[in-house]
């Protein structure tokens, strides 16, 4: 399919609604923990397709493959690393073959996930080999007949690279997603801007990019705010894809907090800030995206974002995230602030009653330190 399609689509009914969650839902049918999930493409096809299914009969616009960790480092995890092919073309099929028992046209997106690995400079791993990796994954996608691939979860910018690299290789659009921590950022500390400013340099393949999984709904729309205020390409949009709540330890089980109610108030939001492909990650069921189909469909008015309204819809925000978000909403407020914490460090430098440098260095810093 080429990006004109998928944006023709969106420009009809001014938003696409993707699907929920993979693992968790298979785990509620059965999915041992720690058994990748991706394997049941070739063991249990069935329950696979009734996730697809019942998503789709919610309102689902979009169905992402089973295929979020079959790249050859996460399958060698369970000494499986050489049927990369078969498990993501059988995850294509899987959601083609699903998708092509409607009327109404439904998208297969191809779900490249991380590694798990750490990258060069920082890790073991080259970005040629990692590109390598997704190359083998998304070929295969193609091939079973994604519309699009959806590289997702992603943390540094040059794995992100990497991916984004192997879906050129196939001439599928493609879409990018990071995950946000506690405090608005990536775990490799990158924040919305910085992957905003990234998909702008592969515009010619990347048709959209946001947010998915992370904490929970609220502080994703936090995300998805933070990208509004940092869009480099008008033709490029925004994708929000929250967990269904704050994932809760109950027992042996992790449990996602969010009411289908929840995750209405979350789709209006997403689509308010912008968001044109709207869905969830963890925890979100069929049930869930029913009630966000029908709030999209039933409420055509935007939500102004309040972000003290926000955490009393969708749940509580760290400070870390609240500061993120205020900085984007006031850049002049928070550049002055940063310009002030600059003065004053070099401040003390000059004075020399600064911090100590490191932690073992018994001297405060000043001009002729030459530590």
């Amino acid at each position: 399919m080429k990006s004109e399609e998928i944006i023709n689509l969106i420009n009809e009914n001014g938003y696409l609604l993707a699907d929920g969650a993979t693992g968790t839902n298979l785990f509620d049918v059965g999915l041992e923990a720690g058994y990748p999930p991706e394997l049941w493409n070739e063991e249990r096809p069935d329950l696979v397709s009734t996730n697809h299914k019942n998503f789709i009969e919610a309102g689902s616009d979009i169905i992402l493959t089973n295929s979020f960790g079959a790249n050859k480092y996460r399958l060698a995890l369970h000494n499986c690393e050489d049927r990369v092919r078969d498990i993501n073309f059988a995850a294509a099929q899987i959601a083609r073959k699903n998708a092509d028992l409607y009327e109404k046209k439904v998208l297969v997106a191809g779900s490249i996930g991380p590694t798990g690995e750490i990258l060069h400079p920082i890790g073991p791993l080259s970005i040629e080999d990692a590109t390598d990796a997704f190359t083998d994954q998304a070929v295969a996608l193609k091939e079973g007949g994604s519309d699009l691939l959806w590289i997702e979860t992603m943390s540094s910018s040059e794995e992100m690279d990497a991916a984004i690299n192997a879906a050129m290789k196939t001439g599928l659009p493609t879409i990018c997603s990071y995950s946000f921590d506690t405090h608005g950022r990536s775990m490799m500390g990158l924040e919305p801007k910085e992957l905003a400013t990234l998909s702008d340099k592969y515009k010619n393949v990347v048709i959209g990019y946001g947010a998915n999984c992370g904490i929970g709904a609220s502080e994703l729309i936090g995300s998805i705010m933070c990208f509004s205020q940092s869009t480099m390409n008008n033709d490029q949009f925004i994708v929000a894809k929250g967990n269904c709540g704050i994932p809760q330890f109950k027992g042996a089980e992790i449990i996602y907090d969010g009411t289908p109610e929840m995750m209405a108030e979350y789709a209006v939001y997403a689509r308010s800030l912008g968001a044109k492909i709207i869905g969830g990650c963890c925890g979100t069921t069929h049930l869930h995206v029913k009630a966000m189909s029908d709030a999209l469909k039933n409420q055509s008015k935007s939500i102004e974002f309040e972000l003290k309204a926000v955490i009393e819809s969708l749940g509580t925000m760290t400070d870390g995230n609240v500061q993120m978000i205020q900085n984007y909403l006031n850049p002049e407020i928070s550049n002055q602030k940063v310009e002030r914490r600059a003065r004053r460090r070099r401040s003390r430098r000059r004075s020399g009653t600064g911090r100590s440098c490191r932690s073992s260095c018994t001297r405060r810093c000043s001009s002729s330190c030459r530590i």
